[in-house]
């Protein structure tokens, strides 16, 4: 009797672990499809003409999307110029002022940000920055891409701090190093992993969006890195694209979703190995 309870019990665990195997394949299998499709479609498209090449003329066959993928690039870079700054020294004062009544106050709007579409995002950047500038640029790209990437730094930093213990900033404290050093030199260094993984994450979630860029980069058929002219960008090419009647253009904006597909995933593997490479033991 107390042997087919126990084989009852290996059963019942057995199926319930299948259960978990089951469920998070299925989670998992809309990523191996998309991959599938992009690599089946995008990776024909892929060649050093693409990569290197602008865009054709319509009717003419050929060209590339040289200029998205730079822009692209400028647009990231530029956003996290802007943001990675702000986000952090928000979350430092999150982390260092836990109960105070301003810092409730931050904590909550950065978490409605997160929540607001992003071509809302993208509209009021257009109001505030676009109409008084004159005309669309990638600054004003940027700045609305800077502006979704906030939330998740701010968050990710500040739940990062958060997990540190206190007694590395008293040691620091108690050996005279003053506080101001005590964040840059023991505290930012420890937490590194978390926050570098937050910064990566947020660039990943950026990297793809189109709606916000519609209403301030605009796009440019043209090789141009000047920020302060409207500029291209793989989203924008793949929207325009994947809209046309014409069948070269869909393979042009199959590549161009299997690039950026690409710089998504490499930017999650870098996160990962970031956060394994530089992780802290305490």
């Amino acid at each position: 009797m107390e042997d087919k309870g126990i084989r009852f019990r290996i059963i019942k665990d057995r199926m319930f672990f299948l259960f978990i195997v089951f469920f998070s394949l299925l989670c998992a299998a809309p990523l191996f499809l998309i991959f599938y499709y992009l690599v089946k479609n995008g990776l024909s498209s892929i060649s050093l003409d693409f990569l290197l090449n602008l865009p054709k003329p319509v009717g003419e066959e050929g060209g590339g999307l040289a200029n998205a993928i730079a822009g692209t690039l400028l647009l990231i870079v530029l956003a996290s110029v802007i943001s990675i700054p702000v986000g952090v020294t928000a979350g430092i004062y999150l982390s260092e002022n836990k109960k105070s009544r301003t810092a409730s106050y931050v904590r909550m709007f950065a978490e409605i940000l997160q929540g607001v579409p992003s071509i809302v995002i993208g509209i009021f950047v257009y109001l505030w920055v676009v109409v008084p500038l004159g005309g669309f640029s990638a600054v004003s790209g940027a700045i609305a891409l800077a502006v979704m990437m906030l939330p998740v730094i701010v968050r990710s930093t500040e739940e990062t701090l958060n997990l540190l213990p206190y007694s590395l900033k008293e040691a620091s404290m108690a050996l005279g190093v003053p506080y101001y050093r005590t964040i840059i030199k023991v505290i930012l260094p420890t937490g590194f992993s978390g926050i570098l993984t937050g910064v990566l994450l947020s660039i990943a979630r950026i990297s793809g969006e189109t709606a916000p860029l519609l209403f301030t980069a605009f796009g440019n058929p043209f090789w141009s890195l000047d920020i302060t002219r409207p500029i291209s960008c793989l989203p924008l090419e793949i929207y325009q694209y994947a809209m046309s009647p014409f069948p070269e253009w869909h393979k042009m904006a199959w590549g161009a979703s299997f690039v950026l597909i690409v710089i998504v995933l490499l930017l999650n593997i870098f996160s990962k190995l970031g956060a394994k490479k530089w992780k802290v033991q305490y």
